[in-house]
């Protein structure tokens, strides 16, 4: 059997859980949240950060941060995952879906400007697959409509965009380290804030709207209800996870882009065939070997291949049914026809079995069935 994910562990994760049980709050911000936020600073330059119970939850905090209100508008791709819309209609915002680009699966970023009306009030981007959105064209059309952008970057920890990590594009970036991305805490996320006004007001959102934390940091001898919030603490338990596997963070990157390296080498001579259509990367990005897709001519050869893949023990999964022509943006009054390129991409990508455990003869067993299926030599 190969899974179409498995989470890395070793006697690392486990050292520093056990140590956090016996020698560290087992509630949140304990030692080992306090070293992941450490390590995030050096290794990625974030500055105001601060770990959550998941990245849904992260991006249900800049909900609050930005006072979304019933009616306001938010600008969002259709092709991700439902957190990423449930985060702002729980405040009564409202989705209005932008297209995708064809060759990356992001936000069509020539498409946002004319998605704008008076009550737009912020832009959430997603970088699908761990490759960035053109954020600066994105910023840029922010500031001149004084909008927010959230750059939910639940897949792409670890990317850049022209040099820079995400993180570190937007006035907000929301990370996932769940078990399904490439570093884990079973569940949980993390917020960063690129304007350190956020900060205060974050911490307690963060802490049931208390001011919490500036008692555990000394600041105030004791706390007491200042804002809307909610639980959106994790526990040191999982930061310790997660700090084993930032610390594992350079052979987990290499070993995920080589598998990437080997999906792409190995489906190229599909490619040429035009049997199928390969991974885009742009020229000013770098990716984090998240996920690896490929594109298939028609949702009934998608539907075969998944099968064939199945019955051979490997499963690979569609991404993601678009949230325009889901049964709830239906109800919301959106069509198939919202978003064309968005509808054709959900009828024909195919999301690969990609994670650190994943052998070379695994990688190939992948590419030697995909290969034999679409060119007829099995069935």
């Amino acid at each position: 059997m190969i899974p179409f994910n498995k989470a890395t562990v070793t006697p690392l994760e486990e050292k520093y859980l056990v140590d956090a049980l016996r020698n560290s709050k087992l509630s949140g911000d304990g030692k080992y949240t306090m070293k992941v936020y450490e390590e995030l600073r050096q290794r990625f330059g974030y500055e105001n950060v601060l770990l959550t119970t998941s990245g849904t939850t992260a991006l249900e905090m800049t909900a609050l941060l930005i006072d979304l209100e019933p009616g306001d508008e938010v600008i969002v791709p259709s092709f991700t995952f439902s957190s990423t819309v449930n985060a702002f209609m729980l405040r009564g915002a409202v989705p209005v879906f932008c297209d995708i680009r064809e060759d990356t699966f992001n936000i069509d970023e020539n498409l946002i400007e004319g998605l704008i009306t008076p009550k737009t009030k912020a832009i959430y981007c997603v970088d699908y697959a761990g490759v960035p959105c053109e954020i600066d064209v994105i910023n840029e059309i922010a500031d001149r409509h004084g909008l927010y952008v959230i750059e939910d970057a639940a897949q792409s920890i670890g990317s850049t965009y022209k040099g820079k990590f995400t993180g570190n594009l937007a006035e907000f970036s929301c990370f996932s380290f769940h078990e399904t991305k490439n570093y884990v805490m079973g569940e949980g996320g993390a917020i960063v804030f690129n304007d350190e006004k956020y900060l205060d007001r974050a911490e307690i959102i963060r802490e049931k709207g208390t001011n919490r934390r500036q008692v555990l940091k000394g600041l105030v001898d004791k706390y007491t209800w200042y804002d809307i919030g909610s639980s959106f603490l994790p526990s040191d338990l999982l930061a310790a996870v997660l700090y084993a596997q930032l610390e594992r963070y350079d052979e987990i990157m290499e070993k995920r882009v080589s598998i990437w390296n080997a999906y792409h080498e190995g489906f190229a001579p599909l490619e040429e065939m035009g049997l199928l259509r390969r991974a885009r990367v742009p020229e000013n990005v770098t990716h984090n070997g998240h996920m690896y897709n490929i594109v298939l001519p028609s949702d009934m050869v998608r539907s075969g291949l998944i099968d064939h893949l199945k019955s051979k023990g490997i499963m690979a999964y569609i991404c993601y049914v678009p949230l325009h022509s889901s049964p709830m943006g239906l109800k919301l009054g959106y069509k198939p026809s919202s978003c064309p390129v968005t509808e054709d991409m959900g009828l024909r990508v195919l999301r690969m079995p990609l994670y650190y455990d994943m052998s070379e003869e695994d990688v190939a067993l992948v590419i030697r069935e995909t290969s034999g299926y679409l060119t007829g030599q099995v069935k």
